[in-house]
């Protein structure tokens, strides 16, 4: 072997980052290998929900985000596309001091975790490496190989860890079956000038359209259209002035923001998919994040679920390398742990997919039925929001809820939010 560690992580994305910096601190030898050419650039859009504020803050990390590259917002409103409000989220009614969303410009956590690690474990963090397969023997994994920079080297780890994308090579090279599915919709992703100085984040439903606005910080704003899977070119070929038309229909007050768009390269295209890995463990394995179990953005806690796994791997596998134990019954304690939560929130996104990106009149009749509900009552608008952000790890809705929320039963509690709700 050229090297040598205890654990390799594959991918130095959201969770695989911040799992290396975790174990790095616990004096864990890893090392965090990525094929990217260093600290990721480009657009991307990021909300930072209170429970990866929570998690950044106890790793003494919150507090070194920029102040120019995050902006705290309390205000989710939706709207219908071209009509009224149909409810207001304030995060505000969550229990300080995680009672905000943070709006953050591209990549701006992720360079501060990676910058954290790389000050942690100097010469523990490769770019420009791609992965090559699983070293094994005798039937057991011993290690990975990989192509840095031209040249192969082969790494020994007690434990591989894959927290490399919906795309996994590590998964694959583990024959662990998953299944990708990918949504019939996508976003045009852009970040704005905003000459209006918007200070609350919009949300507009319609027929088959979903138009978002986020204020980001330095007077920006965050937009999010939907599109139909691979029609971005189709889009482009329509022109700049009709996508800024498109948007200034439905918001016709940011119209001196969406004229600031001007060229495409201000624009990027997500696709979105879903990813159910069968198992996310192997003797002497485990998948992380988006590997084992990507999800919709209308949950908004695809980063953020991948940052609590890091911090939950990284307590198992201290547990497993104290006992020499790297089995997957000892390594599958953490997907015992974490699955149920994250199966509830992939199908949460899946049934918000449903209703929200709907083109039937009927069934875009009942989603606005509930976001009215939801404005007028207390109970199940905490529960929405408590699970967005990241606190609730059981369903928002039972199914008397669901009756209450579409209006067909009466809620005698809907005035009632629990305790750790009462923030003001």
């Amino acid at each position: 072997m050229d090297h040598a560690v205890d654990v390799v992580i594959v991918g130095a994305g959201g969770g695989g980052a911040l799992l290396g910096l975790v174990l790095a601190r616990r004096g864990i030898r890893t090392l965090v290998i990525d094929r990217g050419g260093g600290l990721p650039q480009g657009l991307r859009g990021e909300i930072l929900q209170p429970n990866g504020q929570q998690i950044l803050h106890r790793l003494g990390l919150l507090s070194q985000l920029p102040p120019t590259s995050v902006r705290p917002v309390r205000y989710f409103h939706f709207r219908q596309c071209r009509g009224p409000r149909l409810c207001t989220i304030d995060y505000g009614e969550l229990f300080g001091p995680y009672n905000r969303a943070l709006v953050a410009l591209p990549h701006a956590v992720q360079h501060v975790v990676l910058e954290a690690l790389k000050a942690q474990n100097p010469g523990g963090l490769w770019f420009e490496t791609r992965f090559t397969g699983l070293i094994e023997e005798q039937g057991k994994i011993r290690g990975v190989s990989v192509e840095k920079k031209g040249k192969v080297e082969r790494i020994a780890a007690n434990i591989v860890v894959g927290a490399d994308g919906p795309w996994s090579s590590v998964r694959q090279a583990l024959r662990i079956p998953a299944k990708v599915y990918r949504y019939a919709e996508g976003y045009v992703v852009a970040l704005l000038p905003c000459p209006d100085r918007l200070e609350e984040a919009h949300y507009f439903l319609g027929r088959k359209e979903i138009l978002g606005i986020f204020p980001a910080a330095g007077d920006r704003v965050y937009i999010f259209y939907m599109i139909p899977a691979d029609s971005f070119p189709t889009l482009q070929a329509q022109g700049i002035h009709a996508l800024r038309e498109k948007w200034s229909a439905i918001f016709p007050d940011l119209r001196s923001t969406f004229n600031q768009l001007t060229g495409w390269e201000q624009t990027t295209y997500l696709a979105t998919g879903r990813v159910r890995a069968q198992t996310w463990v192997r003797d002497g394995a485990v998948l992380i994040g988006d590997a084992a179990h990507g999800m919709n953005p209308h949950a908004s806690q695809g980063r953020m679920q991948a940052m609590v796994d890091a911090v939950v791997l990284a307590d198992v596998i201290a547990s497993c390398l104290e006992r020499k134990e790297y089995s997957a019954s000892a390594l599958g304690a953490f997907e015992v742990q974490r699955r149920p939560h994250v199966e509830m929130l992939q199908r949460l996104a899946d049934e918000e997919v449903f209703f929200w990106n709907t083109g039937n009149p009927l069934i875009g009749w009942l989603r606005d039925r509930v976001f009215r509900t939801l404005d007028r009552n207390r109970r199940l608008r905490y529960q929405v929001l408590s699970t967005t952000a990241g606190f609730r790890t059981t369903p928002p809705f039972n199914w008397l809820d669901r009756l209450q929320a579409a209006g067909f039963l009466p809620d005698p509690r809907a005035d009632h939010l629990p305790v750790e709700g009462l923030s003001r």
